[in-house]
């Protein structure tokens, strides 16, 4: 089985894209991301990945499957007393997408107030990349990331033309439920096949 271990992938600082913040307003516990953030089936799930990968088509599919966007473009995160991460949208522009090829959107007035959340905890990190940049592909290899402190469960989805993001990643957060149970599903099967082998 192969082993455990942390995403080499560490989040991008803030200066990195945006203007730096005030000395006043500084805060270890508050980060700033280009991502989005959507309520999944109520797992809070950070997309990120580069400039143009299809995060924000991502979401605008989550959303047209039901699902809740709480941020887009940019992500504010804050660690609470108790160590968990919380994320929210840099009002105004809450309601706001920026969709190649059609320009900004409004979620809102698209899908009324309804498709929008204020806040929403962070449970689960996914990742886009481009193929090549593919490892483990069974999921016996965990994934983490940390961000503020706070150690989270990364994925990481392959973008290749036809495949259908969304459906992916909410596959993803109601995998993440099961493993919250302590249903892991590559290990089960990681189990019987051995149980198998031993028996012949």
């Amino acid at each position: 089985m192969p082993s455990s271990g942390k995403s080499s992938w560490k989040p991008r600082t803030k200066t990195a894209f945006i203007r730096p913040l005030s000395k006043g307003t500084r805060d270890k516990d508050k980060e700033y991301l280009h991502g989005v953030l959507v309520d999944v089936s109520g797992v809070g799930v950070l997309i990120l990945g580069r400039s143009g990968i299809g995060k924000s088509e991502c979401a605008l599919e989550l959303i047209l499957r039901g699902h809740r966007l709480v941020a887009d473009d940019l992500v504010c995160l804050e660690r609470d007393p108790g160590g968990k991460l919380y994320g929210y949208g840099k009002a105004p522009g809450c309601s706001y997408m920026e969709i190649r090829g059609l320009g900004i959107v409004d979620v809102e007035k698209l899908f009324a107030v309804s498709a929008l959340r204020p806040q929403k905890r962070v449970h689960l990190v996914v990742e886009l990349v481009d193929p090549e940049e593919l490892g483990d592909r069974t999921g016996l290899e965990r994934r983490t990331v940390e961000i503020l402190g706070v150690e989270l469960p990364l994925k990481r989805i392959p973008v290749t033309p036809g495949r259908n993001l969304s459906a992916i990643v909410e596959v993803a957060a109601r995998n993440f439920l099961l493993e919250e149970r302590g249903i892991s599903a590559p290990e089960e099967l990681d189990r019987a096949l051995r149980k198998k082998m031993e028996e012949e």
